[in-house]
């Protein structure tokens, strides 16, 4: 009887200690769960929530203000704060709730419309600010995990893991420009994630979380961000004089393709087609000449018989796209090469390029 009471206490004080060690299990958190609780506790503070009021007009004039809501991330010990411009855009005043729950007023400081980010400061202590580190999006991969932090329909700090599921997509900003190198991922971004960060595995920025495709409004998986280096490339001047310069050749361009080219009878396939000059602008200081005649191709109305550019400082040029890319990686006041093809004959034009207007 003793022996059978031994052995009944030993399978007790077993299965005790196999539910133990299941349970120990149960509860331990996998190497991708830890990372993400880790990003998440070191990133987070760096995140803040942005109000913004935008003050509109009913039938009668009457002022109307209107209130929105979006996400940003703290760059640097003076307090300011990245984000999208259209999270700030036509504001009249701006606050900022840290992870802490503390409000700030926050101020202007400077805009690119043309790549959505926009910079704006608190007058914060130091020790409030949590500065997230930037990292390098030339160096991202397809695949790569990335996670999203933000302030989704307002309900306030939000955690959205996924992957990069593209790279080197082109979206259109509010100004109609493209804006380049766009990152895409399945994080889900939702309505007042725009201007958050999306994090590396490493807790780094590496985008600026911009704009989601949706027939809904909220996320089906396809997200964009603007690369960091991009941010990286403008901040400078962002915060030093609240705009940044870009040059401009101050012409409309479309792309030529063999279809047009054979239908026009040129002796080029590809290439950059000048469709209007504006009056007055580097362009046409130099000489350059735009459509002199209207042709309807299928449904639309095309400009003709402007010049061809085909080569820009002895690069070949394929495409209007081509061309503006070319154009981005100077400054106004430089001098470039155009080869192009006018009527029929080959010349080479030189044009100093000027600073593009602003949007107001």
């Amino acid at each position: 009887m003793e022996k059978g009471k031994k052995y009944g206490f030993i399978l007790v004080v077993s299965v005790i200690f196999l539910m133990l060690v299941g349970f120990t299990i149960s509860i331990a958190k996998t190497e991708d769960e830890e990372n993400n609780i880790s990003i998440y506790r070191e990133a987070g503070p760096g995140v803040v929530n942005i109000t913004s009021v935008v003050v509109e007009r009913d039938f009668f004039f009457n002022p109307i203000p209107r209130g929105g809501a979006g996400s940003g991330s703290i760059i640097d010990e003076s307090g300011h704060i990245l984000t999208n411009y259209h999270v700030i855009r036509d504001s009249t005043k701006l606050e900022v709730t840290l992870s802490d729950g503390s409000k700030w007023s926050a101020r202007f400081v400077g805009a690119d419309p043309n790549n959505d980010l926009s910079v704006i400061k608190i007058d914060a202590p130091k020790e409030k600010l949590t500065v997230i580190p930037m990292g390098d999006s030339s160096e991202l991969q397809i695949g790569q995990k990335v996670l999203a932090i933000g302030n989704p329909f307002g309900l306030g700090q939000t955690l959205t893991t996924g992957i990069i599921s593209s790279l080197d997509r082109s979206i259109r900003s509010e100004t109609g420009t493209l804006i380049e190198d766009v990152i895409q991922t399945d994080a889900a971004i939702n309505p007042g994630n725009s201007g958050g960060p999306l994090l590396d595995s490493k807790g780094r920025i590496i985008g600026i979380n911009s704009a989601i495709i949706s027939p809904t409004g909220a996320s089906v998986g396809i997200g964009f961000a603007v690369p960091v280096n991009t941010a990286k490339r403008i901040l400078p001047e962002l915060i030093s004089k609240g705009h940044v310069s870009y040059p401009w050749l101050g012409a409309s361009l479309y792309p030529l393709i063999p279809e047009f080219a054979q239908a026009l009878g040129l002796k080029v396939d590809r290439g950059a087609v000048i469709a209007e000059v504006v009056e007055g602008g580097p362009a046409d200081r130099a000489g350059l000449k735009g459509g002199d005649r209207v042709v309807q191709v299928g449904n639309s109305s095309i400009p003709v018989g402007g010049d061809v550019i085909t080569e820009m400082d002895g690069k070949k040029v394929t495409s209007s796209i081509d061309l503006i890319r070319m154009i981005r990686d100077h400054r106004p006041g430089d001098r470039v090469e155009l080869k192009l093809l006018r009527k029929g004959k080959s010349l080479r034009i030189q044009v100093i390029l000027g600073e593009k207007p602003r949007e107001r």
